[in-house]
């Protein structure tokens, strides 16, 4: 959305888009504290973050750059660096890593999609010129397909697929699509507005109308549900949303410039996103631009990461204790005890101590 490019904030295939398929009890300790090792400091800032299958990261920031950090060198390259004009100074809060693939679109006019194979070959696989178009999300259902989500250019949310692993790009007609509401649009805060569980789709909205998009049959078909969250205005509403499983899901957000209001920023789902509940009401945290599940953990624990800290519930989002103030944009986990995390300049490992 146009009114946080410079202050909003950060895709990944295995994100807040790749879903948690695993089966286990739910940890006996509940986490105490977090360790924060920051492991990369750039003059970037970084709002999109894609681990892949070797546990190395892709990630997304402004200055035109497409970057992969080496977790096990401590190296970090630019993807685009010599294969792009260097004038050309477009941001990336979109990326994702699939099929060996790292894929990556810009914000703002133009839209431009990479696609970066492993040996560094750098192909522009779909590009967008309007004065309104804005992409904020990507992400994918398997190897083949995948999805980007943006603001409305015409009277949708802007929806594009691939079905060839991401050599083409399509964009749904608005004819095939729930129109939008006046003001509707989405947050490219964290690359998290999309969350994918088998074949089934949520994409969260944001602004003046604040919506779950829902598909049964990877992006086929579609349908609209309503939210109790914040919205009205232009920067309230859904910034970030994930589900567990095919029936648990969670949203936060809020208004990031009135960071610390908390009346109706969290919202939980037990039935797929058909219906939602405001929870954590005047109870903190305040805005938080990115959620996510805790692996492992039958859909009770969450962390929420936001520029004004670090927050952990136990209980599905009912009660909030901050584990930190340092602020990030976004997080995502390798396992129930481990994550990194990206914001302003850097990239950290969160270690999560459960006493």
């Amino acid at each position: 959305m146009r009114s946080i490019i410079s202050v909003c904030i950060l895709t990944l295939f295995f994100s807040c888009s790749e879903k948690k398929k695993e089966v286990a009890k739910q940890p006996e300790k509940a986490i105490a504290e977090v360790s924060i090792q920051t492991i990369f400091n750039d003059s970037i800032s970084i709002r999109a973050i894609a681990i892949t299958p070797e546990n190395d990261l892709v990630y997304g920031g402004n200055k035109t750059t497409i970057g992969h950090y080496n977790t096990t060198s401590n190296q970090h390259k630019n993807l685009l660096k010599g294969k792009v004009a260097d004038s050309l100074n477009v941001s990336f809060r979109a990326v994702a890593f699939a099929n060996e693939h790292t894929f990556g679109i810009s914000i703002a006019n133009p839209a431009l999609l990479y696609k970066i194979s492993t040996d560094g070959t750098v192909k522009l696989v779909y590009e967008e010129t309007n004065e309104k178009v804005f992409y904020d999300a990507i992400a994918f259902w398997n190897d083949k397909e995948g999805i980007v989500m943006g603001d409305p250019t015409e009277d949708c949310i802007s929806i594009i697929i691939t079905r060839d692993g991401g050599n083409t790009w399509k964009k749904i007609s608005c004819d095939n699509l729930p129109k939008a509401i006046a003001g509707e649009a989405a947050f490219a805060a964290s690359n998290t507005n999309i969350s994918i569980i088998g074949n089934e789709t949520w994409i969260a909205t944001g602004g003046k109308a604040s919506r779950i998009l829902y598909s049964a049959d990877k992006g086929n078909t579609w349908e609209v549900f309503e939210t109790p969250i914040i919205q009205g205005i232009e920067t309230t509403g859904m910034y970030s949303v994930d589900f567990y499983d095919a029936k648990n899901g969670f949203a936060i957000g809020g208004d990031y410039t009135k960071a610390d209001a908390n009346e109706a920023n969290k919202i939980r789902t037990s039935n797929g996103g058909k219906t939602w509940k405001i929870v954590a009401k005047n109870q903190n945290p305040g805005y938080r631009s990115c959620v996510q599940y805790v692996p492992n953990s039958n859909a009770k624990e969450l962390i929420a990461v936001g520029f004004k800290g670090i927050d952990y519930s136990n209980d599905a989002g009912n009660t909030w204790k901050q584990l930190s103030d340092e602020g990030f944009y976004t997080i995502r986990f390798l396992n129930d005890s481990t994550a990194y995390a990206a914001g302003k300049n850097r990239i950290a490992k969160l270690l999560f101590n459960r006493k």
